[in-house]
């Protein structure tokens, strides 16, 4: 059995070749239950389960996140992948499963972006400036012609040293990037905002929003967490990975559901709907779209698989 840590996956899975498996997964007939959530400790930790599998490949995502870690200096998000033989249950490989998780993730909000936003896109947001951050701006760049990064957290010095990291990686292709204090000026002056939150209040106000957005929603995996009020949802075109999880995971949209804001009709459409349709989803130059990512086994399993056969 093949055993893949973190360095070795960030060699394997550029994101390229990792969009277009995660597209092929949902395309394909696999089959994922709907993830465990189960609560652990005295710190809000909530230990995550999501297993997927296709005719060729089992596999399992266990997932632990704890908001207190960064005090503690460690990661919020900690995991670990196990791939085994569709056919006979023989275990393949155990993967890492934060940089697993880290690449899938920006890698599914490209795809999404790839069908969602406008091709002219050349100004990113990133709200947030986590781990996942310097993932979602190199993915996002791959997709659109961004040439300009904007950066904001709730702790300035973080969005700083995000920003002087992506500055120096990213001289070359000619982008600039800069942390900013001015969240709704940010907002508005983005062609993509991308959040990646633990936020439980809404930090992302329709009210700032402009013509023409994509909106990018990559925190609020539980009902009780919300990156975007009310007013974003009534203005977007809504989107997610899947119906089935968004409507009953993510705070986003479970609580504007229950209240009425929105209807389940409103949501346009999937990730499933967006690779089989193959072309653009947006109707309008001027249209907001929002794309609402809670995460899905078959992005993990594409990502497993993918690693597995390169490595």
């Amino acid at each position: 059995m093949r055993t893949l840590d973190g360095p070795q996956i960030a060699k394997i899975l550029d994101y390229s070749e990792l969009m277009e498996r995660i597209a092929a997964m949902f395309r394909s007939g696999a089959t994922a239950p709907l993830r465990h959530h189960h609560a652990f400790s005295a710190n809000a930790g909530t230990l995550l389960l999501m297993p997927g599998w296709d005719n060729r490949f089992l596999g399992i995502k266990i997932a632990t996140v704890v908001p207190g870690n960064a005090a503690r200096g460690i990661a919020n998000v900690q995991a670990t992948y196990l791939l085994l033989d569709g056919v006979t249950g023989q275990p393949l490989a155990v993967l890492e499963g934060r940089e697993l998780t880290l690449r899938r993730t920006a890698a599914t909000s490209a795809l999404a972006s790839r069908y969602l936003s406008r091709p002219d896109s050349a100004r990113l947001l990133l709200v947030g400036a986590g781990a996942l951050g310097a993932h979602l701006a190199r993915a996002h760049a791959f997709v659109r012609p961004i040439r300009e990064i904007a950066i904001w957290n709730r702790t300035p010095a973080r969005a700083a040293a995000l920003a002087k990291t992506l500055a120096s990686e990213l001289a070359a292709k000619n982008i600039a990037v800069r942390a900013t204090a001015d969240l709704a000026g940010a907002v508005a002056d983005a062609d993509i905002v991308s959040t990646a939150t633990l936020a439980t209040e809404p930090i992302l106000r329709g009210s700032w929003l402009k013509a023409g957005q994509h909106l990018d929603l990559v925190g609020g995996f539980r009902p009780h967490m919300r990156e975007a009020d009310d007013d974003t949802l009534r203005r977007a075109r809504l989107y997610c990975d899947s119906r089935e999880g968004a409507t009953r995971e993510s705070g986003d949209f479970v609580g504007p559901l229950a209240r009425g804001v929105v209807a389940p009709e409103d949501i346009r459409g999937d990730m499933f709907d967006l690779v089989r349709r193959d072309g653009p989803a947006r109707t309008e130059p001027d249209e907001i779209t929002l794309f609402k990512s809670v995460g899905h086994a078959f992005e993990d399993l594409a990502a497993a698989v993918l690693a597995y056969e390169r490595a």
